[in-house]
């Protein structure tokens, strides 16, 4: 993997299309307009479209010497254009012709996965999904650390009865004070999967907020003591799971007496998924409707006496914090996008695995 630098032409002859997003709550973007200047110094061709939500106002970018489109004029896009964004994609249109660079949570069997690798197939199109952007089975890009903090501030504000609804974007600073305000320091939390990006994130938060954190990796779950697991009152998801594993909480643990555990921030999210070690849940929460109650049976709000769960499981946490993130992320991801065309370093990875999809849909 080789670094962009500003003073060579190695990105000469890549043009770069930056979409908006589709989601209103998406305010991320891949690349900052500080970055953007410095790919186009590396020979680079960036067209940013319009967004209303983006947390960086298009005219910055168009300081950085963007050009600036239309909001979802990428469809129209010049055919050797690389589409980069970070969620979902539109419905339309259903052949996909573009090489796109993006999260799409299309490799594990999730809902619309087979859909949208069809896509790619009847258009000629690529993915190049960004989860898959890996060195030695390792990510070189990810929003990991601010996924994890945003999922577990939110989980100790739900923990202090202090999670309102619907959530806005924030600074660090104003996350954190709301976190610090909403109830003394105490308790007792759980991060699986301690040792990544997310992990770190979610120690960092429960720690700063005072609370003892329990760190577990995968050693700790190859012989799960489900005992330890539920004697702490917030549990934060962080495992990253490409097979089956032993369920980490099920409809029995949710009814089990005694039980301390009573929020759940899966920060993975990875609910229609067959490897959810959650499988207790199997949708998303949202930003209007950020957690969810559960009993055994799986209802919301059924009346048991046991101590009420909640879940929450957003899968753009990181847009909370978009300033945060989005510098965090463009900062890893510009340096490698000079082996995007000969499709070296870590986009070979996203392009074998994509090429294994498709072949096997066939």
């Amino acid at each position: 993997m080789s670094e962009t630098n500003p003073n060579d032409q190695r990105m000469t002859g890549i043009h770069l299309w930056m979409r908006a997003e589709v989601r209103a709550t998406e305010r991320r973007a891949p690349i900052t307009p500080a970055d953007a200047a410095t790919l186009i110094a590396s020979g680079a061709q960036i067209t940013v479209e319009r967004s209303p939500q983006r947390v960086f106002d298009i005219e910055r970018y168009a300081e950085a010497g963007c050009q600036i489109a239309d909001t979802g004029s990428w469809v129209d896009a010049p055919e050797d254009a690389y589409i980069v964004g970070i969620k979902e994609l539109p419905a339309s249109p259903a052949q996909l012709r573009h090489t796109h660079i993006y999260f799409a949570h299309a490799y594990k069997g999730q809902d619309g996965a087979a859909d949208l690798l069809a896509r790619f197939e009847h258009g000629g199109g690529e993915l190049l999904d960004v989860e898959y952007l890996t060195l030695e089975k390792r990510r070189v890009v990810a929003f990991g650390y601010w996924a994890g903090y945003v999922g577990a501030s939110l989980a100790l504000l739900q923990a202090h009865g202090a999670l309102t609804a619907p959530l806005v974007p924030m600074s660090r600073a104003e996350l954190d004070t709301a976190v610090r305000e909403s109830s003394a320091p105490t308790g007792s939390a759980l991060v699986i999967g301690a040792r990544g990006r997310s992990g770190q994130g979610a120690v960092a938060a429960l720690t700063g907020a005072g609370w003892d954190v329990t760190k577990w990796g995968f050693v700790d779950t190859a012989d799960l003591d489900k005992d330890a697991l539920l004697s702490h009152e917030v549990l934060v998801n962080c495992v990253v799971s490409h097979r089956p594993l032993e369920p980490f909480v099920t409809s029995d643990d949710v009814n089990a007496g005694g039980r301390l555990l009573r929020v759940i921030g899966d920060v993975t999210c990875d609910v229609t998924s067959a490897n959810n070690v959650l499988p207790i849940n199997s949708s998303v929460t949202t930003w209007d409707e950020p957690s969810r109650r559960f009993t055994a049976d799986g209802e919301a709000d059924a009346p048991r006496n046991v101590t009420p769960l909640d879940v929450i499981a957003i899968d753009n946490l990181p847009s909370l914090l978009p300033l945060e993130a989005s510098v965090s992320f463009s900062a890893d991801f510009t340096p490698v996008l000079v082996d995007l065309a000969g499709r070296t370093g870590p986009f070979a990875a996203a392009q074998e695995t994509f090429r294994a999809a498709t072949t096997h849909s066939r």
